[in-house]
């Protein structure tokens, strides 16, 4: 390949110049056009893999446009890898926001079983007799409820479910730190 076309291809790939060093964002881009190389037949399996890793390792604009210095340049297709991970961040974040509102809820509901214990409620009961006696009333009050102990049910199962999403919440985290590195694939 001759010098002048290697410095087209510089220069019209927007990375930093020579020996500056590249940041995540151009790391992505190179890994979306190497992704739309390979799935054009332009690179192989192995070239895809070879080159992936080295992108992903590459530290000056001269590593990654060495990398692509043999595939044409398409400004359409490099510009909608930013769509592409915009798309990406906002499900993360719709599913973390969600999961966190939900989890929230979930234990303050828990929390909320867990100190309305039945033996307050007999408290209630007594006072409301004593009220109505002072007042010189004589309303017959309804058998009070068996006396159960602690409601498991209702404050163990929002207290687990508010648990399961904060794991969902983390594994999403991961999930979308992991796929920032991967190239986004076109849809065609």
């Amino acid at each position: 390949m001759t010098a002048a076309v290697d410095t087209k291809n510089t220069a019209t790939r927007d990375y930093p110049a020579g020996d500056l060093r590249v940041g995540d964002a151009d790391r992505d881009r190179a890994l979306c056009e190497l992704s739309e190389a390979f799935q054009t037949g332009r690179i192989t399996a192995d070239e895809f893999d070879q080159r992936s890793q080295q992108a992903l390792a590459a530290q000056t604009g001269k590593e990654l446009t060495a990398l692509l210095a043999d595939l044409p340049h398409d400004h359409a297709r490099a510009d909608a890898a930013a769509p592409c991970q915009a798309r990406r961040k906002l499900a993360a974040w719709t599913v973390i926001g969600t999961s966190a509102s939900a989890a929230t809820s979930l234990a303050a509901v828990a929390v909320a079983n867990a100190l309305s214990h039945p033996a307050r409620q007999h408290d209630d009961r007594q006072l409301a007799q004593a009220v109505l006696a002072r007042m010189g009333l004589k309303v017959p009050l309804p058998p009070p409820p068996p006396v159960p102990g602690f409601d498991w049910v209702g404050t163990i199962t929002p207290a687990a479910i508010a648990a399961l999403l904060v794991v969902v919440i983390i594994a999403v985290l991961r999930v979308a730190r992991t796929s920032q590195s991967q190239p986004c694939r076109s849809r065609r």
